[in-house]
């Protein structure tokens, strides 16, 4: 096996859920490019993403897409995944690559198989956000999630082992990964589109917000801080909390809902910065933005450590609270002129697709080599 050529192995790709289009199914169809023609396992799927992005691939669903609702409610069914994992037959395969926040790596594979395992996170609402999406639940749900959690923590911990390698998105990651699965794992960051961003060496004069609109992304906090200082901001993104958002913002904040990419890109090019409080694994969010040369005000936790320097491409603050971010808008108000967009460009090439995948490639075939 390990004199063959990467491009002749016979591979396979496990996903969780193949229903939206982020940073998870990006990562994902970087790795297929590697890998031409091979094949893409998930526990359900939407057809028009497949055919859009992957239509050189046959993917194949677990039990779970044959299930009433499945791609509306695959949520729900998240008890029944490990056991979906478990059923599927990989034998035929050299080497399997799960893509994982949710239940992907858990397949039972040969001891021929290589299993590397590129771990977005280990699943939040297992481990360390466990207790704030069980507070922010009702009643009946609360009490459904303690026994279900727990006997899906014991089975997420114990097919961590089935893993040979560990890939993380991020140094933050891989200490989670080691924290709960006691697992070393290789950082690779993910591949973000710098190119199709270009620098844009002027600003209008509002603050940016771009992402899903759920509760741990803190746009809650970051919306009432505007409120507070009625200065300008525009929220681009959908998701549980658009409509309370939309009670609560005064007429200096703008809430779009979903917009389209190149929109997306129009806002990046005209922003004064990108406004990131929350904590995430890794975020591409503001790689997008200081592609486009813009800085970050980020939140100094998870991954904005590692692509956020502070007073060379953005400002890092503290306290994640709304007296806290009014405070680092006006500290990055009397220092945005020491920002130079192509220094914050140059920043975001280290994050490129074309560097992921060198970086994946070699990993891989070192691996192989070593097998």
């Amino acid at each position: 096996m390990t004199s063959r050529n990467p491009r002749e192995l016979r591979v396979a790709l496990i996903h969780y859920w193949l229903v939206n289009w982020r940073g998870g199914e990006r990562v994902l169809r970087a790795i297929a490019d590697l890998f031409p023609g091979c094949d893409i396992y998930t526990h359900v799927f939407d057809p028009e993403i497949i055919a859009e992005h992957f239509p050189d691939n046959r993917v194949k669903g677990t039990f779970i897409s044959r299930l009433p609702m499945a791609r509306r409610l695959y949520q729900k069914y998240l008890p029944l995944m490990p056991m979906a994992l478990e059923q599927l037959d990989l034998s035929q395969y050299d080497l399997v690559i799960s893509s994982e926040s949710g239940p992907a790596k858990g397949v039972v594979l040969s001891p021929e198989t290589l299993h590397v395992c590129y771990c977005h996170t280990p699943m939040r609402y297992v481990w360390d956000m466990y207790h704030e999406y069980r507070n922010q639940s009702g009643a009946l749900t609360r009490f459904l999630m303690a026994p279900v959690m727990n006997g899906l923590r014991q089975w997420d911990q114990t097919s961590a082992q089935r893993v040979d390698h560990y890939v993380a998105n991020s140094t933050f990651v891989a200490q989670r990964i080691k924290k709960y699965y006691r697992r070393e794992a290789k950082v690779i960051y993910p591949p973000v589109e710098v190119a199709d961003f270009t620098v844009a060496t002027t600003s209008e004069n509002f603050y940016l917000s771009v992402g899903q609109l759920v509760a741990y992304k803190k746009t809650e906090l970051l919306v009432r801080a505007f409120n507070a200082n009625g200065k300008r901001l525009v929220v681009i993104g959908e998701g549980e909390c658009l409509y309370r958002l939309r009670k609560i913002a005064r007429p200096n904040v703008e809430l779009m809902g979903w917009q389209s990419s190149a929109v997306i890109r129009d806002f990046y090019a005209r922003c004064r910065a990108l406004m990131f409080p929350g904590v995430e694994d890794f975020g591409i969010v503001p790689v997008e933005a200081m592609a486009t040369g813009k800085p970050v005000i980020a939140y100094a936790r998870g991954g904005a450590l590692e692509t956020v320097i502070d007073g060379l491409n953005g400002y890092l603050f503290e306290s994640q609270s709304v007296d806290g971010i009014v405070a680092a808008v006006d500290r990055f108000e009397t220092m945005q002129g020491s920002f130079d967009p192509k220094l914050i460009r140059a920043q975001a090439e280290h994050y490129s697709t074309d560097r992921f995948k060198i970086d994946f490639r070699d990993h891989i075939a070192d691996l192989l080599r070593t097998k």
